[in-house]
């Protein structure tokens, strides 16, 4: 599976765990041998201003914070457009999903989710999509910019029951019909992470209903990297879903 990546998000840009030291290496280390890296390039301007206020993209200048998000934005809008063709994973950061149009909090800056898909709109590349939200964390800026655009259908699992969990997330893959489905993959739900909940199996699983519901769509379906603290399980369950999406 290509999977796309950019060694500049090696660099600790701030002091949050998501800029932590050793995070992207503990990921790549685990995938290398199975995945094709593809290079990840800046995302159009015009993308990030489709859904970030002005004002919202002057702070994250001022911040000094531009040119490693909008490198994480292009990641995901490749990650994206190959996921129309293969499914495909954007090993990207900063985060994204809690970046609303007009502010961001919770590591994120630019919402990388919103960009891409709003960018294959805009193209006339998809009519319709669905966004999987696996983090630990509700996607609050994934909502705030798309829900009410009227394409884009939104689902954040919000049980803290394992079983329960895994089945809505069944029965949302058996029901969706969209162009393409969009995983925000959060890995801190893992029991040794902060949400102590999933399985490094579940996210092969879900990895492999999203594979199975694109297939039946004859859609795509891609991945982009958000919340996993743990850096010693978090390559693992990249890779678990990774090889759910693969069909492995």
């Amino acid at each position: 599976m290509k999977v796309i990546f950019h060694e500049q998000f090696y660099e600790e840009y701030t002091s949050d765990p998501a800029a932590a030291k050793g995070r992207m290496e503990a990921i790549v280390n685990e995938i290398s041998p199975h995945v094709t890296f593809v290079t990840a390039e800046p995302a159009d301007h015009k993308d990030v201003e489709a859904v970030h206020a002005a004002h919202h993209i002057d702070a994250v200048m001022r911040k000094g914070l531009y040119p490693i998000s909008i490198l994480a934005a292009g990641g995901a809008v490749q990650a994206a457009r190959t996921g129309l063709k293969e499914p495909c994973m954007g090993l990207i950061r900063p985060p994204g999903h809690h970046a609303s149009a007009s502010s961001s909090w919770g590591f994120c800056y630019f919402n990388n989710m919103a960009v891409a898909i709003e960018a294959l709109k805009r193209n006339k590349e998809v009519e319709t999509a669905y966004i999987l939200d696996i983090d630990y964390h509700y996607g609050d800026g994934n909502v705030n910019i798309l829900e009410d655009r009227g394409y884009v259908a939104i689902f954040n699992p919000d049980t803290r029951d394992r079983e329960v969990y895994m089945d809505k997330v069944r029965r949302e893959m058996e029901e969706c019909r969209v162009d393409i489905i969009g995983i925000s993959a959060g890995f801190d739900n893992h029991v040794d992470d902060w949400g102590g909940l999933l399985l490094t199996e579940d996210y092969h699983e879900i990895g492999r209903m999203v594979k199975k519901a694109a297939d039946r769509n004859r859609g795509g379906c891609f991945a982009l990297l958000e919340g996993g603290y743990n850096h010693k399980v978090l390559g693992k369950n990249v890779l678990a879903l990774i090889r759910g999406m693969s069909g492995e």
